[in-house]
C-alpha cells in the first residue's frame, strides 16, 4: 500500500510538470505569433514627383508588432519642394523622422492579417528655406520686419510636432500589404528664418493657421516574420 501511494504521488508530480510545460509552451507560441517586423515605402510620393517637377520626395516606413494589437512605428523621409503662392515662390529642402505607436482596432478572422489602426507620432524635421522671388504686395502678409533679398537661403531650421493618425493596411498577397492613412498635425516648436515664416515643413507639409497641418500616406510594405526565444 505504501509503495502504491508513493507511485501515485510521483505520477501526480509528473502530471503537474507536464501541464506547466504545456502552458509555458502555449504562452511562448502566443508571444512568438505576435512578434513581426514590417518595412516598406510611401508609393505616392515618387509617383507624384514624376508628374510634378517642383517636388522630389521619398519616405521609408516600418513598424514592429510587440503585442497582439500594438505596433511601434517609424517613418523617415526627405523632401525638396518648390512652392508658388500668389505673391512669392520659395524652396524647402530637408529630412524628417517620425516615431510613435499604432493600435490595431480590427479583429481579424482566422487566417486574416489586416489592420485598422489609430496612432500617434512625434515628428522632427531639419531643413532649409530659399526665397526665390516675391512681389512687394506680399510684404506684411508673408514677412515680418524688413524685406528680404531674392534668392536668400536660410539654413539650420527645425520643427517639432505631434501627429494623430488614422489608417489601414490590407494583406493583398502573402506578407505584402497595401496601406493608406491620414494624419492631423499640431506644431509644437519651430525655428523660422528672420522676417520670413515657414509655410511648408518637410514631414509636416503645409503649415496652416494656428500651426496645424494634414498629411496623407499610401504605402506598400513587406512583413518579415520572426521569433525570439522566451527567457
Amino acid at each position: 500500500m505504501k509503495k502504491l501511494l508513493i507511485f501515485i504521488f510521483f505520477i501526480n508530480i509528473f502530471s503537474l510538470q507536464l501541464q506547466a510545460q504545456e502552458e509555458k509552451t502555449v504562452d511562448t507560441v502566443s508571444k512568438k505569433k505576435y512578434i513581426a517586423l514590417r518595412v516598406g515605402a510611401d508609393i505616392s510620393k515618387p509617383i507624384i514627383s514624376q508628374f510634378n517637377k517642383d517636388l522630389k520626395s521619398i519616405e521609408l516606413i516600418g513598424d514592429f508588432r510587440f503585442s497582439k494589437n500594438y505596433y511601434a512605428a517609424v517613418e523617415l523621409g526627405f523632401t525638396d519642394k518648390t512652392t508658388s503662392e500668389d505673391y512669392l515662390t520659395f524652396t524647402t529642402k530637408g529630412s524628417y523622422v517620425k516615431l510613435g505607436v499604432n493600435y490595431n482596432a480590427y479583429e481579424n478572422w482566422k487566417g486574416m492579417n489586416n489592420d485598422i489602426f489609430l496612432g500617434m507620432r512625434y515628428g522632427f524635421s531639419h531643413f532649409s528655406q530659399t526665397l526665390n522671388n516675391y512681389t512687394p504686395n506680399a510684404f506684411g502678409t508673408y514677412f515680418e520686419g524688413n524685406e528680404i533679398e531674392v534668392n536668400s537661403e536660410f539654413k539650420n531650421l527645425s520643427a517639432h510636432w505631434l501627429e494623430f493618425v488614422f489608417g489601414m493596411k490590407v494583406e493583398t498577397l502573402k506578407n505584402i500589404f497595401l496601406g493608406a492613412s491620414i494624419s492631423f498635425n499640431q506644431m509644437l516648436t519651430v525655428k523660422e528664418p528672420e522676417n520670413f515664416k515657414n509655410h511648408y515643413v518637410p514631414g509636416f507639409n503645409r503649415v496652416f493657421s494656428n500651426n496645424v497641418g494634414i498629411g496623407f500616406n499610401y504605402s506598400i510594405s513587406y512583413l518579415i516574420p520572426f521569433t525570439k526565444k522566451a527567457k
